[in-house]
Order: structure tokens, then sequence, then C-alpha cells
């Protein structure tokens, strides 16, 4: 994975140090490992990011900045992935979680009318919170170990084709200059051999 298009999209250091919500880990993300990116803090950080995005609940950030630092995983990321749930796509993620936990446990999935009040909300949950719970962990696990590896995989791919290429540049330029000094010895050779 490139480290320029990953930089240019994380966060900047300064940017979560502000954070409120962030401010209770105190000292501890000041560390300069959870900034540094390389293959395997990156992969972590994907994988903690994917993961705590299925939590369904309002502090999914400092869940992620929490596991970033004990995993010592890239901060920036591990938080910014978890914005992919959003206001936007956190009903349909959510309902596909609570369908997928639904079929996973046998439960039937119940059609409840949306009334956006308290009453709704506490009687709603007493039916959907173990498919939903059930759900978001399983896609969950699965995300954060698909992003693991394909980041992963994507960046050892990278670094293999810039070996490659730097390989290729070295067998050029070894495969000129043995070239030109072919071309020196035989003109000096037929310098010599006019005289």
């Amino acid at each position: 994975m490139p480290r320029k298009l990953l930089k240019k999209y994380s966060p900047s250091p300064k940017t979560i140090r502000e954070n409120k919500a962030l401010s209770c880990l105190g000292e501890s993300i000041h560390e300069p490992c959870l900034w540094h990116m390389n293959r395997h803090s990156v992969a972590k950080a994907f994988a903690i990011g994917l993961f705590c995005m299925w939590i369904p609940l309002p502090l999914q950030t400092v869940i992620a900045a929490l596991l970033a630092i004990y995993y010592r995983a890239h901060l920036p990321l591990s938080v910014a992935l978890v914005f992919i749930t959003n206001p936007i796509t956190i009903p349909p993620m959510f309902y596909f979680a609570y369908k997928l936990g639904g079929l996973m446990l046998g439960i039937e999935p119940q059609e409840v009318p949306m009334d956006l009040s308290w009453e709704w909300l506490t009687t709603t949950l007493a039916y959907i919170w173990q498919p939903l719970l059930f759900g978001c962990l399983i896609l969950g696990i699965i995300s954060s170990v698909a992003g693991y590896f394909l980041i992963d995989s994507l960046w050892r791919k990278n670094i293999r084709k810039r070996w490659n290429k730097r390989r290729e540049a070295h067998i050029a330029k070894r495969t000129k200059r043995a070239l030109e000094k072919k071309i020196k010895k035989e003109s000096l050779n037929a310098s010599k051999s006019s005289d």
C-alpha cells in the first residue's frame, strides 16, 4: 500500500491529539510507534478499525484508539476507519447485521414499524439485541481478518514490485556500463591496430 496515499487521507497527529473524545488517553497517544507507517502497523490498524466500525455503540473511536494503543497499530488509521459507519451508512449496515445475526441464530427477523420514541427503542431492543450483536460480531471478525490480510498482501506486493523495479534498473545500469566498456575497449583496439 503506498505510504503517500495513506498519509494523504489519514488525519494528522495534531488532529488526533486535539480530539476531545480521545483526551482520556493522556500521554500514551504521543508514542512514536502509533504514528509510524509500516506494513504491520497499518495492517493492524485496518483490522482494528474495521472491527470497531461494527460495534453498535457511540464510543467506537475510543475503543479503536484503545485497541490501537494496546496493539501498537497506526492510531490515525484505526480511528479514521471507524467513520465508515456514519449517519448515512449505519442503517443499512446494522440492518444487514441484524438480518445476518437472525439467520445465524435461527431467529426470525421481525419487521417492526419505525417510530422514533424512547418507548419504541426500548421495546424494539428487547427483540433485536441478540441478532444485532451477533451479526455485528460476525461481520466485525470477517471485516477485520479480511482487512488485515488484504492490506498485508497489498503492501507485500508493492514492496516486491519496487524491489523488482530496482533490480531491473540495477541490471540495466550494469549492462549499459559493460556495453560502454566493451565499446571503449574495441575502439582502443581499433586505434592501436590502425597505428
